[in-house]
């Protein structure tokens, strides 16, 4: 295990894939819910320690994502943790207005496998078309 890094050098003692990401587990911290899967690369992750709200890099947008940025379902974050390896993230976020997922479901693991077939277990609590600017 590498020596701890000045705080200069935080950044670096994570080690991020091919792609210059980190796999980030989102974890809400009234619940203990697991909210989502995200990706940052060092700008996200740099820039979330600085405003203190959750922003990630979107592989689909192809640009940093400041969750909330359309929607106002920002992620306000309590802690960040890494893992032994230093190879994936943890954080624990306050989430605005319960909802973090694009489709209006307060989580985005609203899917469940039972008997081979996978199953919608949670609601939706908003329309997302009232929650996303038309583009």
């Amino acid at each position: 295990m590498p020596q701890q890094p000045s705080t200069e050098q935080w950044i670096e003692y994570l080690a991020w894939n091919q792609e210059d990401l980190i796999p980030v587990v989102t974890q809400e911290s009234a619940s203990g819910r697991i909210l989502t899967l995200a990706w940052m690369n060092r700008a996200a992750l740099a820039e979330t320690v600085a405003t203190g709200q959750a922003v990630y890099w979107s592989r689909s947008r192809n640009r940093l994502w400041h969750k909330g940025e359309e929607s106002g379902h920002y992620q306000y974050i309590e802690e960040i943790r890494t893992d032994c390896d230093r190879d994936s993230l943890l954080i624990t976020v306050r989430q605005e207005g319960g909802i973090a997922c694009h489709t209006g479901r307060h989580s985005c693991f609203y899917l469940r496998l039972a008997d081979r077939n996978w199953q919608t277990v949670d609601p939706v609590l908003r329309d997302p078309g009232l929650i996303y600017k038309k583009s």
